[in-house]
């Protein structure tokens, strides 16, 4: 079953917000069950949600997993359950120039349960959209104008060559094992300072300019996107166990084509340390 839309009550420090989170819920079924019984589903997803209207649960990580239990139990021939969570969420942001706004994100959570297997699998994951400078397009550029005009080569370092821009959507889900706990805010900072730079919904006219002098200075790849996440994840969670798997993928919506490119890389902590 999925799309199931309901408004989720979550703790945050010193409040609790309202999510409207999308859920998607699965079990398997035995090989002489023609079907499953749907209402099921709903009856677990509505005793976990009303209740965290009473009681805001820690996280949509603790809702999906509480959910994903509770699937088994209604679900007496099911031997695994599997459910999706994916919430719009806010942050307050503040530009490099002073200026505060709440800006969009979306979270991502994962739980799968195994008849017999007392831990519950969980992954945490945010969508971010930032933006992409093409470091291609300004090397050609720069070799272009050269040609007509050598006297570029006397600039000093640093100054950036114009070049196309993308609208950049980076997506990590990051497994979360037992006591390490991974807060959503942490991952939408890292995936932010892996792209050539953040956007913002409001910007006054020098801001705009600042902004995309920012951009092509920090040129990228979806790939180095992809890399330099992974990179700045292990740093940022040393002690995580090898076995803990992540995934990271980046789109980037291409401004002269009409076509995006993509980049994706699924791999565990201890793939990336032996790099």
């Amino acid at each position: 079953m999925t799309g199931v839309l309901k408004p989720v009550q979550v703790r945050r420090p010193n409040r609790a917000v309202t999510l409207t989170t999308s859920l998607d819920v699965f079990v398997d079924l035995p090989p002489d069950q023609k079907g499953s019984h749907l209402s099921r589903n709903l009856e677990a997803i509505n005793e976990v949600v009303d209740g965290s209207v009473r009681e805001p649960v820690g996280s949509l990580e603790e809702l999906v997993e509480t959910i994903a239990r509770s699937l088994l139990k209604r679900h007496d021939y099911a031997t695994t359950s599997e459910v999706w969570a994916t919430a719009d969420y806010f942050l307050e942001r503040t530009s490099p120039w002073g200026r505060t706004s709440l800006e969009p994100y979306r979270l991502v959570a994962r739980a799968n349960a195994r008849r017999g297997e007392r831990d519950v699998e969980r992954s945490i994951g945010v969508e971010v959209v930032g933006m992409t400078a093409c470091p291609c397009a300004m090397e050609t550029v720069r070799d272009d104008l050269l040609k007509e005009h050598p006297e570029i080569a006397r600039w000093p370092d640093g100054i950036p060559i114009i070049t196309h821009n993308q609208r950049n959507r980076t997506t990590i889900i990051l497994q979360e094992p037992p006591n390490h706990d991974v807060e959503a805010d942490e991952l939408i900072d890292l995936v932010e300072e892996s792209l050539s730079a953040p956007t913002f919904g409001l910007l006054k006219r020098p801001d705009e300019g600042r902004l995309v002098e920012m951009a092509h200075r920090n040129p990228k790849f979806v790939e180095d996107v992809v890399r330099d996440l992974l990179e700045r994840l292990l740093k940022r969670y040393p002690k995580m166990p090898d076995g803990t798997w992540v995934r990271v993928k980046s789109e980037a919506e291409e401004s002269i084509h009409k076509h995006n490119a993509f980049a994706e890389r699924s791999t565990t902590f201890g793939e990336l340390r032996a790099m």
